[in-house]
C-alpha cells in the first residue's frame, strides 16, 4: 500500500533536492554565501588561470560540496522528541560545523599528501585508512541528506558485497577484499569516489550550471516562456504548446526538470487550466516538457558529459547523437498537446494573455548572445565545452550589466545602482549555481563508491548474472535495463541512475547484441540508460517533478505523475528504436541532407505514434485505424527493420519511407472521409 505523501510547494521541493533547506541567521547565511562564491570562483579559475593537478582540482570540489550541505541542511528533514537537535533548520548546530569541517579536511586529504599518497600506493598507514574511512561515511550521510537514502544504500549494498563475496552463494561467490584494499581504491586514488564522474562534475559540469543559474537570476527564465507564448499561444492549445517550447529552450541551460518546472510552471500552468485543459493533464504536459529537458542539447545534465568520458569521444560526439532524439521527443508532446486540445474542444489564449512577440524579443534578445556563442564554441570551433561554457559566462557578465544599465536609464537611475544590482545578479547566480551544484557533486562522488567497488572485479560477475537473466535476449535485457533504471531512479537523480546502470549494463548491451548480429553502438547503449534514468524523474508513485507540478496545478500528485508517464512514453519509446536504428543518433552518418532525411521522417514517425497513443487523429480512432499509425510509425522510425520482410536490401531501406507515407496519409484520408459522413449525416437530421 503507497501511503499518500504530503503535498509541498514546488518551491519546498526544488529547495529538498537542492539540499538548501535552513533559514539561517544572518551571520550564517553570509558565511555559507561566501564559501557558496569562493566555489564558483574556483571553478571559474580552472579554465581561465589556474593550472592544477586533476585529483587536486577533484578533491577541493568534493570539499565544497560536503562543506556546503553540512552547513545548509540538517541530519533530519521532521523534528524527532529526542534528536531534536539533528533536525534544526534556524542555525547550523555545532554538530555540522565539525561534520563540515571534517567533511572538507578529508576530501583534501588526497591533495595534501598527495605525493605522499603516490609513493605508498597500496600500502596505507593508519591514517590514511582513518581519513578514507571518514570520508566515506560522511559522504554516504551528506547524499543521503541531498538526493536520499536509495543511492547510499546502494553504496552500502555494493560495499558489504565486496567484503562479504567470499561468503556467498556459488553464483554470486566474489573473493572479497579488505578494508586496506577498499579503501586504497575508494577514497585513496581516482579508482572510486575521485572518479571520472566526479571529474567531470568539476572540470565541466558546474559551469553550464552555473551559467544555467546566471541565466535564470538574470530573468531568462521569464523571457523564453513569454516568447513561447507570444509565438503561439493564439493557436489551438496554445498555452500547452508554448509550455512545451519554453520548457525545451529552459532545458538548454537548466539540467533540472524540478529547477523547469519552478521556472516555467507558474506562467504555464494557469494559462493552460483557463483555457480548458484540466489541472491534472496541465501539469502532467508541464511535467513531460521538463523532464525531457534533460534531453536538450547543449547542456543535457551532468550525464552527458560523463558520456562523453565513458565513450571516449567529444562532448559534440554526445550533442550530435542526442539531437534528433531530443526534438523529436519535443515534437512528439507538441502533438501530443495539439490532440488533447482537439479532444478537448480548446481554442488558444485570448489576445490579452499574449505578450507582443516583437515586444518580447526586443526586450530578451540578450539572453540569446551566450547560448549563441557556447552553441557556435561547441560546434564550429570545437572548443572544449569547459572553454565554450568559460567563455558563455563571460559574456554573459557582460550582458547583465547591459541589462541592468539599460533598466536605470529607462527608469532615470544613476548607474552605480545598476552596477551594484548586477553585481548582485551575478553573485546571487553564484549561489545559486553552487546550490545546485551539491546533489551534482554528491551524487558523482557517491556514485564513484559503486564504480569503483565494480571495477575491483566484480563487474563481470555482475555482469553474468545480467546476462543471465536476460536468457541472452537483446530484447528481455533492454527491457530488463530499462525497469531497473526506473525503479532505481525513483530514489536517484538522473546522473547516479545513468553511472550505476551504464556500469552493469551498457557493455552487456553491446555484446549481446554483437552475438545476435544486432551492431548496437556504445553510444546508443549509453544514451538508453540516460533516458530512461530521466524518466525515472515522473515514474509513479515517487516521481518528485509530478509532485512540484501537481502543487501547481492543484492536482493530486501520482494521477498527475502517471498521466504524465503516459504522455513520456514516447521517449521510452525512441530510446528503444535508436538502439536498434543507430541512423537516429547518426552513427556513421555526416551528411547533412541524410540526417535531414532521417529526422524529417522521425518526426513524422512521431506524429503517426502519438495519433496511435492518443486514440485521436482528426477524430476519434477507431480499432482498424490503429494498425496503419503503428506500421507508418515503425517504418518511419526503423525501416531496416521492414526491409527482411519484404525482401529489400539494407542498403535500399531509404526507398521504405514512401510506404510508411503512403500508410499514414491512407489514414488520415479515411478519418476525414469519416468526419464528411458524420457532418453530412448531422445536416440531414
Amino acid at each position: 500500500m503507497i501511503l499518500k505523501r504530503e503535498q509541498k510547494s514546488a518551491e519546498e521541493i526544488l529547495k529538498a533536492e537542492t539540499g538548501f533547506i535552513r533559514d539561517l541567521r544572518p551571520y550564517e547565511y553570509y558565511t555559507v554565501a561566501t564559501i557558496a562564491i569562493l566555489w564558483a570562483l574556483f571553478q571559474l579559475a580552472l579554465p581561465s588561470f589556474l593550472i592544477i593537478d586533476s585529483t587536486k582540482e577533484r578533491a577541493i570540489h568534493l570539499a565544497f560540496a560536503i562543506t556546503l550541505l553540512f552547513l545548509v541542511s540538517p541530519c533530519l528533514k521532521r523534528p524527532t522528541k529526542y534528536l531534536g537537535f539533528l533536525s534544526v533548520k534556524d542555525r547550523i548546530p555545532v554538530i555540522d560545523y565539525i561534520f563540515a569541517a571534517l567533511g572538507a579536511l578529508t576530501a583534501l586529504y588526497i591533495a595534501l599528501d598527495y605525493e605522499g599518497l603516490a609513493m605508498r600506493a597500496g600500502s596505507p598507514t593508519v591514517r590514511d585508512l582513518v581519513s578514507g574511512s571518514i570520508l566515506v561515511i560522511l559522504l554516504l550521510e551528506a547524499t543521503r541528506r541531498v538526493i536520499g537514502p536509495a543511492l547510499s544504500v546502494i553504496a552500502l549494498i555494493f560495499t558489504s558485497y565486496a567484503f562479504l563475496g567470499p561468503y556467498m552463494p556459488d553464483i554470486l561467490a566474489f573473493k572479497g577484499v579488505s578494508l586496506s584494499k577498499y579503501l586504497s581504491n575508494i577514497s585513496l586514488s581516482t579508482e572510486g569516489i575521485y572518479g571520472i564522474p566526479l571529474g567531470v562534475s568539476s572540470s565541466i559540469v558546474f559551469l553550464f550550471v552555473l551559467l544555467g543559474a546566471l541565466l535564470e537570476k538574470a530573468g531568462a527564465g521569464r523571457f523564453f516562456t513569454n516568447l513561447a507564448l507570444a509565438f503561439l499561444g493564439r493557436y489551438k492549445g496554445g498555452a500547452a504548446k508554448a509550455a512545451v517550447v519554453a520548457s525545451g529552450a529552459t532545458g538548454l541551460v537548466s539540467g533540472s526538470s524540478i529547477a523547469n518546472i519552478v521556472t516555467t510552471g507558474p506562467f504555464t500552468i494557469p494559462l493552460m487550466k483557463k483555457v480548458g485543459y484540466p489541472a491534472k493533464k496541465a501539469a502532467a504536459i508541464e511535467v513531460a516538457s521538463s523532464t525531457d529537458g534533460q534531453l536538450m542539447p547543449p547542456i543535457m545534465g551532468a550525464a552527458a558529459f560523463i558520456i562523453a568520458e565513458y565513450v571516449n569521444v567529444p562532448y559534440v560526439e554526445v550533442v550530435k547523437a542526442a539531437a534528433i532524439p531530443a526534438f523529436v521527443s519535443y515534437f512528439g508532446l507538441f502533438c501530443i498537446t495539439h490532440l488533447e486540445a482537439s479532444k478537448l474542444g480548446i481554442k488558444g489564449l485570448a489576445r490579452v494573455d499574449i505578450p507582443n512577440f516583437f515586444s518580447t524579443l526586443k526586450n530578451g534578445i540578450h539572453y540569446l548572445i551566450p547560448l549563441g556563442v557556447l552553441l557556435y564554441e561547441l560546434i564550429f570551433l570545437r572548443h572544449s565545452p569547459e572553454l565554450a561554457a568559460f567563455r558563455a559566462i563571460l559574456l554573459l557578465f557582460l550582458v547583465i550589466f547591459y541589462q541592468e544599465i539599460r533598466k536605470a536609464i529607462s527608469e532615470k537611475r544613476g548607474l552605480g545602482s545598476a552596477i551594484i544590482n548586477g553585481g548582485r545578479i551575478i553573485l546571487s547566480g553564484f549561489i545559486q549555481g553552487s546550490k545546485n551544484m551539491m546533489s551534482v557533486a554528491l551524487a558523482c562522488a557517491c556514485a564513484g563508491i559503486i564504480v569503483g567497488v565494480v571495477n575491483m572485479g566484480i563487474g563481470g560477475m555482475i555482469s553474468s548474472v545480467v546476462e543471465y537473466l536476460s536468457q541472452g535476449n537483446i530484447f528481455l535485457l533492454l527491457l530488463i535495463t530499462a525497469m531497473a533504471s526506473l525503479m532505481i531512479g525513483m530514489g536517484l537523480p538522473t546522473t547516479a541512475t545513468y553511472i550505476v546502470m551504464a556500469s552493469l549494463t551498457a557493455p552487456i548491451i553491446v555484446e549481446v547484441g554483437t552475438l545476435y548480429d544486432f551492431i548496437i553502438p556504445l553510444m546508443a547503449a549509453h544514451l538508453f540508460c540516460f533516458y530512461f534514468g530521466i524518466l525515472a524523474d515522473d515514474t509513479p508513485p515517487v516521481g518528485l517533478a509530478a509532485y512540484a507540478a501537481s502543487a501547481i496545478a492543484e492536482s493530486e500528485p501520482i494521477p498527475t505523475g502517471i498521466q504524465g508517464f503516459l504522455y513520456d512514453i514516447r521517449t521510452s519509446c525512441i530510446a528503444f528504436m535508436f538502439v536498434f536504428n543507430p541512423d537516429l543518433i547518426l552513427h556513421d552518418i555526416n551528411s547533412w541532407p541524410h540526417a535531414i532525411m532521417i529526422f524529417g521522417m522521425a518526426l513524422v514517425g512521431i506524429s503517426a505514434f502519438e495519433c496511435f497513443a492518443q486514440g485521436w487523429c482528426f477524430t476519434r480512432n477507431k480499432w482498424y485505424d490503429i494498425p496503419f499509425f503503428l506500421s507508418a510509425a515503425f517504418i518511419l522510425f526503423h525501416p531496416g527493420g521492414i526491409a527482411p520482410l519484404l525482401n529489400v536490401d539494407l542498403s535500399m531501406k531509404y526507398y521504405l519511407f514512401p510506404i510508411g507515407l503512403f500508410i499514414y496519409g491512407l489514414v488520415i484520408i479515411l478519418q476525414k472521409m469519416r468526419m464528411r459522413a458524420a457532418r453530412s449525416d448531422l445536416s440531414l437530421t
